[in-house]
């Protein structure tokens, strides 16, 4: 039988994570409006921000503690102190969950480490959002966050991930964008599925689906495109023939280059991958 909590707060003093909206504030569920309200501090990634949220909603903070990547084990031990005083603490980022690909992680576990009960008030979750519309029946899901920042580290990420059969969910900054789908196309392949979702439930909302191979062009036909925060959900692997997807890309570039029977044996050789599979790979190739 389903029990139901009316109450906002635990009895014994604990930190809250509270998932607050992506852009539309109606999707500030009561609960996390309630919790808001009724604890004694909130930590904050952005105070200032977090200050227009709560004043949306005639919130006023007894403390508001700026709690982001560069203060994080600080911020952690002044939680742990409040806590400690018998007192109620909330998380909160600018946007959507913490600690997922934003601060908190750190203080989730010192808070935790030090024996206090840490309690999720579920809502907004930008990667969660787009998955809900990528239309992926099958199979699961491997959230990445944010790639690498540097170009030749993001590749390396991407090439390890060429052949994962789950769909694969990335952040992005707008940056960045078009050399991250560039990347993606090459070390996946053009035909792969991606579906872009730009600015989740702002105002300049856009979500579209289409081959990597089609993302220059519909990035290049609109400016605006490039702007806002991005969730990228990148179909999984299709693996022919039991051969993985990183070894036939291997072998395709080697088949540009060489005869069929060479480059399947230097694809065997640098992949590890049986030769059979490849040279049939190969053939249906070349047919």
């Amino acid at each position: 039988m389903n029990e139901f909590i009316v109450s906002p707060l635990q009895d014994m003093p604990s930190l809250y994570v509270v998932a607050t909206p992506l852009g539309n504030l109606q999707d500030l569920p009561p609960r996390a409006r309630d919790t808001l309200a009724a604890v004694n501090a909130i930590a904050a990634e952005d105070t200032r921000h977090s200050q227009r949220l709560l004043d949306a909603f005639g919130i006023r903070a007894k403390r508001l503690l700026a709690m982001h990547q560069h203060n994080e084990q600080q911020a952690a031990g002044q939680v742990i102190e409040w806590l400690a005083q018998g007192q109620h603490v909330a998380l909160i980022t600018d946007a959507g969950t913490p600690a997922i690909s934003d601060p908190g992680a750190r203080l989730v576990a010192r808070v935790r480490e030090a024996g206090y009960t840490v309690s999720p008030v579920p809502g907004a979750c930008a990667a969660v959002a787009a998955l809900s519309v990528a239309g992926i029946a099958e199979g699961g899901f491997r959230f990445i966050g944010f790639l690498p920042a540097k170009a030749q580290s993001r590749r390396t990420t991407l090439m390890t991930l060429a052949n994962e059969r789950n769909a694969l969910v990335f952040y992005e900054a707008p940056h960045r964008i078009t050399a991250c789908v560039a990347d993606m196309a090459e070390i996946f392949g053009g035909g792969r599925k991606i579906l872009i979702a730009r600015e989740l439930t702002k105002l300049h909302e856009e979500i579209a689906a289409m081959p990597l191979s089609e993302t220059g062009v519909w990035f290049a036909t609109d400016a605006n495109r490039v702007r806002g925060e991005f969730v990228l959900v990148v179909h999984g692997a299709d693996v022919p023939n039991g051969v993985d997807a990183a070894a036939l890309r291997v072998l395709g570039l080697l088949l540009d280059e060489l005869p069929l029977r060479t480059a399947v044996r230097l694809a065997a050789e640098i992949t590890g991958e049986p030769r059979k599979g490849l040279y049939a790979h190969a053939l249906e190739q070349s047919r």
